[in-house]
């Protein structure tokens, strides 16, 4: 049988998961496994429901917590939208950022002059959205120079993160939508990706990982903590030693 997910907290109310990459939230036409919410489904059984609180994209891979019943869905959606939940990320990127840490404040909307109806673009008149960045690392390897950063949402619009690197020149290691040519992403999406498209994107999937969310619910503080795919760690160089040093 083929591991659902590695579970990080479970409980009669929440249970809380870290999503691998390459896997989508909701359900699509492939099997039982084909999603994240199919998976909770089965292991949950028919004696809860499954609602999920938050959800992440296709290749992010990190913490996702779902509500076992409908009363806490309701309630833990209220703090999402009181932007009461603090959600930080680990991310790769091409090119060593300057600043050891700033705030990208970029508002965002639709990208109209996109084929992909789903892909979203800084521009004046949209929704504001603000990204604080702190760098981890920087390092170099063949195929040039990078930095990984943790970066906490103060928002959380639709691939917020990803076109945020992009718009400052700093584009995620492996991403398809917001990298140099958004027909990698249409690739990926018909099972078209060439080797060597794949080679130019370096990583397998896009390197953003949801690493911690934390909130205050039910008289509690909670935090819950993922760790990133081997895949993430050993591009870093120096592996978990690195990981371990800003945990």
């Amino acid at each position: 049988m083929e591991r659902l997910f590695e579970i990080l907290y479970e409980d009669p109310d929440l249970l809380v998961v870290n999503k691998p990459a390459d896997l989508v939230c909701h359900p699509t036409k492939g099997d039982i496994y084909s999603s994240l919410i199919s998976r909770v489904r089965l292991h949950v059984g028919e004696k809860f429901s499954a609602h999920l609180v938050n959800r992440l994209d296709r290749e992010t891979s990190g913490v996702v917590m779902v509500a076992k019943h409908p009363e806490v869905a309701k309630q833990l959606a209220k703090l999402w939208e009181r932007r009461a939940a603090r959600k930080v990320y680990w991310a790769i990127v091409h090119g060593h950022v300057r600043e050891d840490r700033g705030l990208i404040d970029a508002p965002l909307g639709v990208d109209e002059q996109s084929e992909v109806a789903i892909k979203s673009c800084v521009r004046p008149d949209g929704q504001p959205a603000q990204t604080e960045f702190e760098v981890l690392l920087r390092f170099a390897r063949a195929e040039g120079e990078f930095t990984w950063l943790r970066l906490h949402l103060l928002t959380g619009r639709k691939h917020q993160i990803r076109i945020h690197l992009q718009h400052v020149g700093h584009v995620i290691v492996g991403e398809k939508l917001y990298g140099e040519d958004e027909r990698f992403y249409l690739d990926l999406v018909h099972g078209r990706l060439t080797p060597e498209q794949r080679l130019r994107l370096i990583l397998p999937c896009g390197a953003l990982h949801a690493r911690e969310l934390g909130f205050h619910w039910a008289h509690k503080d909670w935090k819950f903590t993922a760790e990133p795919e081997r895949w993430f760690t050993e591009f870093l160089g120096t592996g978990e030693t690195a990981v371990r040093s800003v945990r």
